[in-house]
């Protein structure tokens, strides 16, 4: 994704500043069908802001011919009345602070998106990081980051009105930017990864990447080849194909003879500019708008730093200040209870979380927040995991978009002897958040940890092809334990069958204790703290995991190349840690640990 950042003078100053200004104003929410926008720029640019976002989200409903559209996680938009304002909310870039027209700010539980209303444009940027987020809700595979990039630049050089949207148009920074440094060999762009320097490097080949890939999308919309990606992505990530092969299969032509098209298309000038028109139904007249207190407003603002990487320490503070003056206000409570979990407070988190849920049990957020503050308070039992899954319920019924919810359900739901309701609460995650690879990789041992091992194995050898290094790592690693763990069971059925045949050709009468092997032992998992580590064996070691008042030992054989998650490396000197792991019972009682968890 890209980050748009201009230096602003005042630098660190930002971020302490006060939130003083929330105060001042007069807040109020405009409700559009899909859209909440919090706005202090006053009812009728509130109501501009919601049209906006209900117009683009339909442009992108035509081009991805879907019915229904949906986002991975919940969006609040947050329009403000000046740039002073939105400075307080910018990201710190090289020690100073940023000056932009509109930021998208993700999260798992809720994404915000500010906008500068002072300013002409403030919408192309956002709409790039939106285009994300739709795709994210909406496409169930990733694509090459050249597409994704590509297709979100594409998306955010729409032009809408009160009547259509005008698509089509290629910004004139495109032109600029691949007639001043040239262009790269779409066999290169191809090629390009998430982990690449083009990618991640800022200067002037990230700029051509982004501004080729955008005309590419341009192009291939223009002349009707987007129904072909289909098969390239087909070719290209499922067969894993090259990229010439995967292109002259697709598009009936090499990549050299597409440099030749590309570069005649940008020269000419000429593109297709045509007209979507927008849902009649959506009248900006009809938004509801509803007043929102100065504290529901310094509330909101403050939750805006705690899910920011750069404010988030202010956070706390803010909350309090809200408190101070309204203690019996809902959002703040609540976000104070967040920051507090993020902290890793939980004596605290609770106490906040539960004022709010007295105030208001009707927000979904504080039941989920008060599940995770349950999940990571120290070692799961009955009791716990049916009070975690309660409120998790509770949350879905609350708030049927949270997908993180569904997840941690699904996990709790697959671990507390609920298995088959456990992957049709992680499946109903993905649903919502079709590309999120930790859900797929929660599924895949939820179907391992309950002997579904080709459902796993399916889930993982998608994943082991994935964009991101660190996923694809694990994901082998998974496979490589799973296909194993397939072989074991194949062999021992076929040693069952082999037997029943002997005995027949014998006219033996079978009898279950005539088979004297046992199945590969199934799966578990439990959460616990690590209270000792034996490395007299190395590379073996046996490790002692307390949980539900009683301890356990469990076997590591090679410690190097043990599947580890939250560490980069197994330490001997490990003590007092919380975690997690997915085991095998042994005959002595003793357990062989598959994965291992240290949160």
């Amino acid at each position: 994704m890209r980050f748009v950042k201009i230096c602003f003078a005042l630098g660190l100053l930002i971020a302490c500043a006060p939130l003083g200004f929330a105060g001042d104003a007069t807040w109020v929410e405009v409700r559009s069908p899909n859209f909440s926008v919090i706005t202090d720029a006053g009812d009728k640019k509130g109501r501009d802001a919601a049209l906006h976002f209900e117009q683009m989200r339909s442009v992108f409903g035509a081009l991805m011919t879907k019915a229904h559209i949906s986002l991975p996680v919940p969006l609040q938009i947050v329009a403000f009345k000046s740039s002073r304002e939105m400075r307080q909310m910018a990201p710190i870039f090289n020690g100073k602070a940023t000056e932009d027209a509109g930021l998208f700010q993700g999260g798992t539980d809720r994404s915000f998106i500010l906008l500068d209303m002072s300013v002409e444009n403030p919408w192309s940027v956002v709409f790039h990081e939106y285009a994300h987020q739709l795709m994210n809700g909406n496409m169930s595979k990733r694509t090459d980051p050249w597409f994704e990039e590509g297709f979100a630049e594409y998306f955010a050089s729409i032009e809408v009105d009160s009547k259509q949207a005008s698509v089509g148009k290629i910004p004139e920074d495109t032109y600029r930017i691949l007639q001043g440094e040239g262009m790269m060999h779409v066999a290169d762009l191809f090629r390009v990864q998430q982990y690449s320097k083009t990618y991640n490097e800022s200067g002037s080949h990230r700029n051509v990447f982004y501004a080729e890939s955008s005309l590419v999308v341009h192009y291939f919309y223009d002349n009707r080849l987007i129904p072909k990606l289909a098969d390239y992505f087909a070719l290209r990530i499922e067969d894993k194909k090259p990229v010439e092969q995967a292109f002259l299969k697709a598009f009936g032509m090499t990549p050299e003879q597409f440099d030749k098209v590309l570069r005649s298309y940008l020269s000419s000038g000429k593109f297709k500019y045509y007209p979507i028109p927008t849902p009649a139904n959506i009248v900006a007249a009809q938004f509801t708008v509803t007043p929102v207190s100065s504290a529901d407003a310094r509330a909101l603002l403050a939750d805006i730093h705690a899910h920011s990487p750069d404010y988030k320490d202010n956070a706390p503070a803010e909350f309090q200040d809200v408190l101070k003056t309204d203690p019996e206000n809902v959002a703040a409570l609540r976000g104070a209870g967040f920051a507090y979990l993020q902290e890793k407070d939980y004596e605290h988190a609770t106490e906040y979380l539960r004022r709010a849920a007295q105030l208001d049990s009707k927000d979904g957020r504080v039941h989920f927040y008060y599940a995770m503050v349950l999940n990571q308070q120290g070692s799961l039992n009955a009791a716990k995991s049916a009070e975690i899954k309660k409120e998790l319920e509770t949350s879905i019924a609350l708030d049927p978009s949270l997908a993180d919810a569904y997840s941690l359900l699904g996990f709790t739901q697959a671990f507390s002897g609920e298995p088959e309701k456990g992957i049709a609460s992680m499946k109903k995650a993905l649903e919502l958040s079709p590309r999120n690879e930790s859900y797929l990789f929660n599924l895949a041992s939820i179907c391992l940890a309950n002997r579904r091992v080709d459902d796993a194995i399916a889930i993982l050898q998608r994943l082991a092809g994935s964009a991101d290094p660190e996923v694809a790592t694990r994901a082998n690693q998974s496979l490589e334990q799973a296909l194993t763990y397939k072989k074991q069971m194949d062999d021992f059925q076929t040693r069952v069958e082999k037997q029943a045949r002997a005995r027949q050709n014998e006219s033996q009468p079978s009898s279950p204790e005539a088979v004297q092997e046992s199945a590969p032992a199934a799966m578990h998992f439990i959460k616990g703290k690590l209270v000792s580590i034996d490395c007299s064996g190395a590379p073996q070691a046996v490790l002692t995991i307390a949980w539900a008042a009683k301890s356990m030992k469990f076997h590591v054989h090679d410690s190097a190349h043990l599947v580890l998650i939250g560490a980069d490396d197994f330490s001997c000197n490990w003590t007092n840690k919380k975690v997690a792991v997915n085991y095998r019972e042994r005959s002595d009682g003793d357990g062989d640990i598959v994965s291992l968890e240290v949160q």
